[in-house]
């Protein structure tokens, strides 16, 4: 969902003739092994880390083609690594097929009925809309994902959070460590990118739903919050084009204005804390739950209670140990093509000091 102009490895930033544009799936992977083939790192690919440990002067490493010694570890793994599912989910009946969005591939691998998203975030509210352009009846469980225009007043979303200084602000002005985990706002770069919106869901056919607490058998018991839910998207967009209209005043910028009818179905939805699978025809859930961290593999106490790394923008207590391509690990972009460059640079120049 990001735009092509943001796809800036090191040397290979991307020059086609679409920097609006998305890339898909396939063409990012010919992105990245063209990028390989322009530099011919020394990486040894299809091998698997199980473990990370220690020895007098660096680490030692358990790997899939046998142990290996270093000075230096630096861990790039990605922001997403083990799919997350409630643990009432093995309540729920046997017979109703279960997905996490990671393994979800097309509406047609999944048995005939209605589907249950879990999720609102950009993952569920993809899949929700994929679906049910599909024929399927779909229900959705919201949550407190935002919502943004996929382009404002001209310009992509991207261009707007770029200028803003969205993407320069650091870890250390969060309000909270949690908001490091915030879902991904509601966005799509499919067709050529477009805004999601939960109301249009609504006038489309899908069954919006609060938050999904429990389950028995075939019966999920839900929040009462789906307007709480609706309003945070709502509010979530609002101040993100204020901000957008601000900084056009304040510096004399031509834009074009806005005239997009704010729509509001998903108001006017019936909220139920009850939900019964068999009546409702639905035959799968998938849950766009997002994923938690699992550095299992990794032996040395520098992870905090909710297992993520403790580090200052990559650099552990412990070292010659480094993380890259976190969730804010130094700024929102450090886990996007758009900022890994300087992080990874960040670490390097560490590397390289303390050599």
């Amino acid at each position: 969902m990001t735009p092509n102009w943001t796809l800036r490895l090191p040397g290979l930033a991307y020059r086609g003739d679409a920097p609006d544009g998305f890339l898909t799936r396939d063409e990012v992977v010919r992105y990245l092994d063209d990028y390989a083939r322009l530099f011919n790192p020394p990486v040894r690919t299809g091998v698997e880390v199980t473990c990370v440990g220690g020895i007098r002067n660096g680490f030692t490493l358990e790997t899939s083609v046998g142990a290996v010694e270093a000075t230096n570890v630096v861990v790039a793994t990605g922001a997403f690594q083990k799919p997350r599912i409630p643990a009432f989910s093995a309540k729920i009946a046997p017979h109703i097929f279960q997905v996490h969005s990671s393994q979800y591939r097309n509406p047609q691998a999944l048995p005939p009925g209605a589907v249950l998203v879990v999720g609102s975030g950009q993952s569920g509210c993809q899949i929700a809309e994929e679906l049910y352009q599909q024929g399927r009846e779909v229900y959705l469980s919201t949550g407190r994902a935002g919502r943004l225009p996929r382009r404002y007043r001209g310009k992509d979303v991207f261009y707007w959070a770029r200028e803003l200084g969205v993407f320069d602000r650091t870890v250390d002005k969060l309000s909270s460590p949690e908001e490091r985990f915030a879902a991904n706002p509601q966005l799509t770069g499919n067709d050529g990118g477009r805004t999601l919106n939960l109301h249009q869901f609504a006038l489309d056919g899908v069954m919006l739903l609060g938050r999904l607490q429990d389950a028995d058998q075939s019966k999920l018991s839900l929040a009462d919050d789906l307007m709480d839910n609706l309003v945070a998207a709502d509010q979530f967009a609002a101040e993100f084009k204020q901000g957008v209209d601000q900084f056009i005043e304040a510096n004399g910028i031509h834009a074009p204005q806005e005239f997009e009818p704010e729509l509001r179905a998903g108001y006017d939805a019936k909220v139920i804390t009850e939900l019964d699978l068999e009546s409702a025809g639905i035959t799968s859930i998938i849950w766009a739950t997002g994923y938690s961290f699992d550095y299992s593999w990794v032996k040395f106490p520098i992870f905090d209670d909710a297992g993520y790394p403790v580090h200052q923008r990559g650099v552990t207590a412990q070292p010659g140990l480094y993380f890259i391509g976190l969730q804010w690990l130094h700024t929102p972009k450090s886990s996007l093509f758009l900022g890994i460059a300087d992080d990874a640079a960040h670490v390097a120049a560490h590397i390289a000091h303390h050599a």
